[in-house]
């Protein structure tokens, strides 16, 4: 119990716990004595601002899906996510939208293509909004994600930006092995966070020739004790490096076509789009198309990637797409 001296009719109280409930009554006191509690008053601080996980947010050019924590002990009520378009100048538009009385932690916001928005949120109860939360930008010129660590086999290192993998030749030892059970365990490799929408997506994956590699999209649940393409619940482009060549195939449930590429591209694009169920790599130095999978896809899939000797690859995203990816 807190209480405060006051010689006036107001006062105001601080250092109170965020979302929490006080309960306020007041006492009059002369020489006589103190007075009878004045009727109990009940009141809510607001919440902390939420905290914005900004290696969980998605986005792509028809939306963005914004992932945060709360910051409070006590549940609240419910979120507000708040955003303006940037001006070609860098500075924020006066006009904000909101999106209110988001029930979680996360809220897929419609937004307009080629775009960037500063997107932040408020936690909401009985007493009112908190602060805001610290802003992010969010582009929408093409795909956007990051990798999720959690699937990554132990031999994988990913960059602190997120957007390389590297395979060493060193063994690891066997208390580095330690796996669960969204772990891939045979196949080096890791997947994407692609935003869930059923639209048009398209990212990029720079290679080296002398590594072997597979790149592609997988379902959620694909078989983490499987390769990449051996198994119907993913495709991929696999690099094989032979004495005589480099060969390369377009797996999906452990068939390829029989084809030769005969320049080895360095810049990979994907395009992936769901609508027309299509799964096409392309060179991009090159402009050429190298080969277009045509699948319904049920469920939503994640980009992967993977690495059969030791080297690394890097995904470029946030990348608008060329206009030969979707013809």
């Amino acid at each position: 119990m807190i209480k405060v001296k006051v010689k006036e009719t107001h006062c105001t109280v601080t250092d109170l716990l965020p979302n929490a409930q006080y309960e306020l009554w007041v006492t009059a006191t002369n020489t006589t004595g103190i007075s009878p509690a004045s009727e109990k008053a009940l009141y809510m601080t607001v919440p902390s601002p939420p905290l914005i996980k900004q290696r969980e947010c998605t986005s792509c050019p028809e939306a963005a899906l914004i992932r945060w924590e709360s910051g409070n002990t006590n549940p609240v009520d419910s979120y507000t996510v708040e955003l303006s378009e940037m001006g070609t100048d860098g500075t924020e538009n006066a006009i904000t939208e909101s999106v209110v009385a988001v029930p979680t932690c996360q809220c897929l916001i419609q937004l307009q293509a080629g775009r960037h928005y500063l997107i932040s949120v408020r936690a909401v109860n009985i007493g009112g909004p908190s602060d805001r939360s610290e802003i992010i930008t969010v582009s929408t010129t093409g795909t956007f994600f990051y990798l999720l660590e959690d699937t990554a086999h132990p031999c994988l290192s990913i960059s602190e930006d997120g957007f390389t993998i590297f395979y060493g030749d060193e063994e690891l030892p066997i208390s580095a092995m330690a796996l669960d059970d969204n772990t891939f365990t045979r196949c080096v490799a890791v997947l994407g966070d692609v935003i869930p929408v059923r639209g048009r997506h398209y990212w990029e994956v720079e290679v080296d020739d002398g590594t072997e590699f597979r790149i592609g999209v997988a379902y959620e649940d694909t078989e983490r004790s499987s390769y990449l393409g051996a198994n119907n619940t993913s495709w991929c482009m696999r690099h094989i490096l032979t004495p005589s060549r480099h060969k390369y195939e377009f797996l999906h449930n452990g068939w390829s076509p029989d084809l030769r590429i005969t320049v080895n591209p360095v810049r990979i694009g994907v395009a992936l789009d769901y609508k027309g169920g299509t799964l096409s790599f392309f060179n991009v130095d090159l402009d050429q198309h190298l080969y277009t999978f045509h699948c319904h896809f049920q469920n939503y899939v994640y980009p992967c990637f993977g690495l059969d000797s030791p080297g690394a690859l890097t995904v470029h995203n946030s990348i608008e797409a060329p206009d030969y990816a979707f013809i």
